[in-house]
């Protein structure tokens, strides 16, 4: 039974890297980006990502499925933004000073050069944060999630949560797939015959069914091994031996360093201001 994550940067410069490494640099990372509204300094930040993101060597076919939810989702959640939720203005705009570019039909929401630059600006920020946030996913090894946070200061029982969490996702996806087979041995084709979501959710039940039970009867018997082996009554030790090298310790000062310089621009109102572009502004014709 497949127990573990999908280990794919194996091997690669970034998964030679202490694990704490790469949970201290999307931390570092996501707060450095959280301060940008320049279209082009997050651009720039998007780069440093995609480097960043190329050095665990992971296969674009790979997660495919996952770059195309990753886009989806953040394209969905921009544009209902934008059209649906947007009066057309964007934070510290006085009402009314937004260069309006056209209104969407029976929404009657604004669309101005301002929020539609900042959608823009908001779905290059997302897909910066997810960019760096991948390798954590996939180049760390499944058994160096529970250590990495321990040394990090999580409490030791929740450092453990966590590492049984990334264990059991992909034993319960693949104690899916195979209640799947094995029904459709039996001749039922959950996704078979179903005319829409509704339906096939009503069709899932001898699906679902069956899996939850064995993830229920799994984390029991989770529990009972933990429990004869003493777990929580006293500190636990691990064989994992986790070091910095010169390498991490210049990966974490150089995210720092990147921290520290945005921050300060960003107090100094250099990259705190959002970027209008400017052929919107032409268009509306300002």
């Amino acid at each position: 039974m497949n127990i573990a994550p999908r280990y794919l940067g194996r091997g690669s410069w970034l998964a030679r890297r202490d694990p704490r490494v790469l949970i201290l640099v999307v931390a570092l990372f996501i707060f450095t980006v959280l301060q940008v509204w320049d279209e082009r300094v997050v651009l720039l930040l998007l780069a440093i990502a995609i480097v960043y993101y190329r050095s665990a060597g992971i296969e674009w076919a790979t997660i495919r499925r996952n770059w195309a939810f990753v886009f989806v989702f953040i394209g969905l959640l921009v544009s209902v933004n934008l059209f649906v939720f947007s009066d057309g203005f964007v934070e510290g705009l006085p009402p009314g000073d937004g260069h309006l570019l056209f209104t969407v039909p029976l929404l009657g929401t604004p669309v101005t050069a301002e929020s539609l630059s900042l959608a823009v600006t908001q779905f290059t920020r997302y897909l910066t944060m997810a960019t760096i946030g991948f390798p954590v996913a996939f180049a760390i090894a499944p058994s160096d999630f529970g250590v990495a946070f321990r040394r990090l200061g999580v409490p030791e029982k929740f450092a453990f949560g966590l590492d049984l969490t990334f264990r059991f996702l992909p034993s319960l996806a693949a104690d899916f797939q195979t209640t799947v087979d094995a029904q459709r041995i039996r001749g039922f084709d959950w996704s078979g015959g179903a005319a829409g979501f509704l339906s096939r959710v009503r069709r899932s039940t001898p699906v679902v069914v069956p899996t939850v039970v064995n993830a229920i009867a799994g984390a029991e018997d989770t529990i009972d091994a933990m429990d004869l082996r003493a777990f929580g009554t006293g500190r636990r030790s691990w064989l994992r031996e986790l070091r910095y090298d010169m390498q991490d310790r210049l990966v974490l000062l150089g995210f720092t360093a990147l921290l520290v310089v945005i921050s300060i621009l960003g107090f100094m109102g250099i990259t705190s201001k959002l970027y209008v572009f400017p052929f919107l502004l032409a268009l509306a014709g300002a």
